[in-house]
């Protein structure tokens, strides 16, 4: 038996850094993961896809861990960094979107993130681990979202 956690995220930020700058890092999967926390393995799936291996943790005796891969499509003209979910790949489905626009002084960064985990607990489990997971993974998300911002020289 399984649960399935649901996730939606969307943070809207400025940066003191130029807009060509932010894209460079924020379309290379491989440098913009080294600033999300709690990562064990990137693994390069060719193709731009990527495949997400996170840190193992423990509730109880048990030990969760989170394993995803997305496509990466990088625009730059539009200023967009798309992924979408790689089906049969670990135990979430993770798409979103970087959207970076040029202020001229300043660069607008929006980040948007959906994703369904799927845990191999009991469905009782649900009400109390759904809460704990989003709650996780978006202090996981804010701790890059500072990292990167520390990155492009710190928030406008």
């Amino acid at each position: 038996m399984a649960i399935t956690v649901s996730i939606d995220l969307g943070f809207e930020f400025d940066v003191k850094a130029k807009a060509s700058e932010v894209f460079e890092v924020l379309s290379d999967v491989p440098t913009s993961a080294r600033y999300f926390p709690k990562v064990d393995q990137l693994i390069d799936l060719g193709d731009g896809a990527y495949r997400w291996e996170m840190e193992k943790i423990g509730i109880g005796s048990a030990n969760i861990q989170t394993v995803y891969a997305s496509k990466y499509v990088s625009n730059k003209s539009k200023g967009t960094i798309v992924w979408k979910p790689v089906k049969g790949e670990g135990n979430a489905l993770v798409s979103g979107s970087w959207t970076i626009k040029d202020n001229k002084t300043s660069t607008n960064i929006l980040l948007e993130i959906q994703g369904e985990l799927s845990l191999p607990l009991p469905g009782l489990m649900k009400l109390v681990i759904a809460p704990v997971v989003e709650a996780e993974f978006e202090k996981m998300t804010e701790h890059y979202i500072a990292s990167l911002t520390k990155r492009f020289g710190g928030e406008v």
